[in-house]
């Protein structure tokens, strides 16, 4: 096998079995993690082909798993001037550049996790005839798998209402697979990390890498009464065009030091997570796939803030599905206010038993063999191909 150009990582000493492609954001990114585990787990070699500045840029090389960067461009629904530049020179050099690394690289299937990043790649396989199979996420499915779909032997979704989106025979639900080192976290050691108070309940509130500027306003204009009941964990990201970190680090050091001790401010969250996520009593987060999959499959109640304006609706129709199950509260963002929130917080941490429940309902909506089915089908295509 000839070796791929631009392949960091493990060198690949025979065609792999899978190339996986996907990436951007961690929802797209997750899965692959998960599938990737469990194919390493059962002897079977993968590749992963994706952006050069997306989440999977970092997480997928530190995984250990032969890495090509490629260019991408993206789907936006809105016109913007990057438009051009990724309709003209972006995406054909990324279909380009798939093109090459799969010549090089000889796989047996294709598996693209969804999202502008894995398009390239997907169109790519199409025109060298090789096998695809396709995971849809969320509840509405995205632009890129449905432009995908077309060319994919198989396509695998997470919720059954999203198969009936996809004109093909050959759809399963499978879906959202879980990164195994989620499962194993640890209560005893969030709290020595974090220096949390074991008698008190912890919420967790996130908005993904680059934090969510509007949680992140409310959330500091609620902090004190929101302490008062608990104590926070608060992903905030680092993004400079908001300032955001900055501000709520300032706002911490205004408060009394008995308060400033339950609030604990991070930009990201790294390996940590499984340990919060064991401890956390409420879930305060936006409603992508990957944040929605996770307190799913563990069984954490959440109060979800959809991201108003993504494609399709897709985090307000997530978020939805999980509130009809009795697994979360939903409060749009046209609607949050620091009242409302503290008023919702205080009411489900009042109710320690009505948590509970909200975590095993939530937890209905979880395959917890996810990953095995992805794998399943991934073996199925390349022996049928």
């Amino acid at each position: 096998m000839d070796e791929p150009l631009g392949l960091t990582g493990p060198p690949t000493s025979a065609p792999p079995h899978v190339v996986i492609a996907g990436g951007g954001t961690g929802g797209h990114t997750s899965p692959g993690l998960a599938v990737a585990t469990l194919l390493r787990q059962r002897s079977y070699s993968c590749v992963w082909i994706g952006s050069r500045t997306g989440v999977e840029a970092k997480r997928v090389p530190e995984s250990g798993i032969p890495y090509i960067a490629i260019s991408t461009g993206k789907l936006r629904r809105s016109w913007a001037w990057q438009n051009v530049a990724d309709l003209l020179v972006n995406a054909p050099m990324g279909v380009l550049d798939a093109v090459r690394a799969l010549r090089a690289l000889h796989p047996r299937v294709v598996f693209g996790t969804g999202g502008f990043v894995a398009l390239p790649v997907v169109l790519g396989a199409a025109l060298l005839r090789l096998p695809i199979v396709l995971h849809e996420q969320t509840a509405v499915p995205g632009l890129a798998n449905r432009i995908g779909a077309r060319f994919a032997s198989r396509i695998a979704v997470t919720f059954p209402g999203s198969a009936d989106t996809f004109a093909s025979s050959g759809v399963t639900v499978t879906g959202n697979p879980l990164r195994p080192e989620l499962r194993d976290g640890s209560r005893a050691s969030a709290i020595a990390r974090f220096q949390l108070d074991p008698a008190l309940p912890l919420v967790y509130v996130t908005g993904g890498a680059l934090g969510a500027h509007r949680i992140n306003q409310v959330v500091a204009d609620a902090i004190i009464p929101l302490l008062e009941r608990a104590q926070v964990i608060h992903q905030c990201g680092d993004n400079p065009a908001t300032g955001d970190r900055r501000a709520l680090e300032g706002l911490r050091a205004t408060l009394p030091p008995a308060l400033a001790r339950r609030y604990t401010l991070v930009p990201y969250v790294g390996a940590e997570l499984a340990e919060i996520y064991a401890t956390a009593a409420l879930v305060v987060a936006r409603a992508g796939a990957g944040t929605v999959n996770e307190c799913c499959q563990l069984g954490k109640p959440a109060l979800y803030v959809p991201l108003p304006g993504a494609r399709g609706d897709e985090q307000t129709a997530n978020a939805r599905l999980v509130e009809r199950a009795g697994g979360a509260v939903m409060i749009p963002q046209a609607m949050l206010t620091p009242n409302l929130l503290v008023r919702r917080v205080h009411m489900l941490l009042a109710d320690p038993a009505k948590l509970k429940q909200m975590g095993e309902q939530a937890r209905t909506l979880a395959i917890p063999d996810a990953a095995e089915r992805l794998v399943a089908l991934l073996t199925e295509s390349w022996r049928e191909a």
